[in-house]
């Protein structure tokens, strides 16, 4: 098991890379375009880092899924972290619905906007680790 719970890291590891990285890329996008520069090769680096974050997605939920089984975790900190990784999903799934738009030339939030989205990855992201490291509520 502990194999497949160092992959499982690994697999967060790169996904968090992602989720992270692009919406920065929304940004640049939305700010060069703004600009009057050219952000095609943006809309190309979203897209390919989108299908990468993914990939790491599911390897990463796949294994987690199997660490639970395996371990038989359960308790209140479990529901917590199962609760907050959907919201996870919502955010990875919006981020999805931005590299489309970015694809067909369609509006995107404002500057500010992308940065707060950008942000807001950690209000998840941090509760998720105090879960499954400090389990408050084993």
């Amino acid at each position: 098991m502990l194999w497949i719970k160092c992959f499982h890291v690994l697999g967060v590891m790169a996904w968090m890379a992602g989720i992270f990285y692009l919406p920065r890329i929304f940004v640049h996008y939305k700010e060069g375009r703004a600009a009057g520069e050219d952000v095609r090769r943006l809309v190309t680096m979203a897209g390919r880092l989108y299908g990468f974050m993914t990939l790491m997605a599911v390897v990463a939920l796949s294994l987690g899924i199997w660490l639970w089984q395996g371990y038989g975790y359960a308790g209140t900190w479990l529901q917590v972290k199962l609760l907050l990784v959907l919201g996870l999903i919502g955010y990875h799934l919006v981020c999805r619905v931005f590299v489309q738009r970015l694809r067909n030339n369609a509006a995107l939030p404002n500057g500010a906007m992308l940065r707060l989205f950008n942000e807001a990855a950690l209000l998840l992201v941090v509760p998720i680790l105090i879960m499954a490291i400090v389990k408050p509520f084993s």
